[in-house]
């Protein structure tokens, strides 16, 4: 039995998308200390903003503003602010109905503790030193009422926002995971066999044929073949290589499914499918618990596998 290994991952890119008539006036009003609800057929007003009528599906046209001022409607604690959060010191996240609205807009409350948050609080809008288009314009609500500042218009109007999207979480691995990362440390890939069809996967996991765990295991070679593979041509943030360059899926030798790997070596227009590939491993002093202990897959001198080899793996 091995102790279960854990670390700490996070998931993120920027997402990036165009607004429309509706958020477009919506985030430009937020830019210019403005906030902008939508009047639809019934006569109430939503902050934020609906695009299509909910009981007609008819789209909404008709911006009003409302106050910067509002009522707390509901609301939980967070003591321990995590990355990326609008505070980072303890706040209120609430549902706040401002003044003019008939519908709550979450956002954070800076109510400098627990005990001053409730229900029916007054509050007002804090806004960010530096606006450019996006929710987060509002820094937060603050306990109070007061004059609005003046309004700023700020040159054209917001057409495009950029949201970063971001998740942490700790992971802790299975058993058969544990072994396959740890041989992974000690330069071999481990795989095992399923009870009932034989086949060997790569990390071990559950049979998806059997649905059966896997036990038996089995070291394969770190070469393959190329099963199917694409070419990245389109630059994106965070990008590692430049484009463009491939990304393949490959079969190990023992193996009875493919992993995705880079593979390099070659001019991205000479891969093919059957190409025989090695392993490159990093040095080893730089050796972890991670996939990434392997750098990437180069060209084998070899013929390439025919096809009927991997023609069940694709």
């Amino acid at each position: 039995m091995y102790t279960a290994l854990s670390a700490p991952l996070v998931i993120g890119f920027d997402y990036t998308r165009s607004l429309g008539p509706v958020l477009g006036r919506f985030m430009t009003g937020l830019r210019d200390r403005r906030v902008l609800g939508s009047r639809t057929a019934d006569g109430r007003i939503h902050v934020p903003p609906l695009e299509y009528d909910p009981a007609t599906h008819a789209p909404v046209t008709e911006l009003v503003d409302v106050q910067p001022t509002g009522t707390v409607a509901g609301w939980t604690w967070t003591d321990r602010p995590l990355d990326g959060q609008p505070l980072d010191r303890p706040f209120g996240w609430a549902l706040i109905r401002l003044d003019g609205a008939d519908t709550a807009l979450l956002h954070a409350v800076d109510a400098g503790s627990r005990d001053r948050m409730r229900t029916g609080m007054r509050v007002r809008i804090r806004w960010a030193a530096e606006r450019t288009g996006n929710i987060r314009d509002i820094e937060c609500f603050e306990p109070g009422v007061g004059q609005a500042p003046e309004q700023e218009i700020g040159g054209d109007p917001v057409t495009i926002m950029t949201a970063p999207i971001r998740l942490a979480y700790t992971h802790t691995t299975s058993d058969e995971e544990s072994r396959y990362l740890r041989a992974l440390a000690e330069g071999r890939l481990l795989g095992q066999r399923c009870p009932v069809c034989r086949k060997v996967y790569v990390p071990p996991r559950v049979c998806p044929a059997d649905g059966v765990p896997t036990e038996e295991e089995v070291t394969v070679r770190d070469h393959g073949t190329v099963t199917t593979f694409c070419v990245v041509n389109v630059p994106f943030a965070g990008q590692r290589l430049e484009p463009p360059y491939v990304v393949a899926q490959i079969l190990l030798d023992g193996a009875d499914i493919p992993i995705p790997h880079l593979i390099l070596g070659l001019p991205a227009d000479q891969v093919r499918m059957g190409m025989r590939v090695a392993a490159v491993w990093r040095d080893r002093e730089t050796w972890t618990y991670t996939p990434e202990n392997i750098a990437h897959f180069r060209p084998l001198d070899e013929p390439d596998a025919p096809y009927e080899s991997y023609e069940d793996h694709l």
